[in-house]
């Protein structure tokens, strides 16, 4: 199972990290990929400084995450890993 931590650390809290949560879910429902990715909130991942969101996929910090990068960082990022 992949794990996937979306950051919900101040700076992330901040920067919308409730909303990039509720869009990971619903794309991982939607795909019906429950099975294949484990949704984790994280405390901090040490990027604050970067804009949008953090998330670490596997091993692999992600920064920059917000709605409108969502979706390609989910394509780009995440089904690559579980397909």
């Amino acid at each position: 199972m992949l794990p996937l931590s979306i950051c919900v650390g101040s700076s992330c809290h901040l920067k919308g990290s409730y909303d990039v949560i509720e869009l990971f879910r619903k794309e991982i429902t939607a795909r019906k990929l429950e099975d294949k990715i484990e949704l984790k909130a994280a405390f901090c991942l040490g990027k604050c400084g970067c804009d949008g969101v953090s998330i670490k996929v596997g091993d692999k910090i992600v920064t920059g995450v917000n709605p409108s990068t969502f979706k390609s960082i989910f394509e780009t990022e995440v089904l690559p890993l579980v397909h």
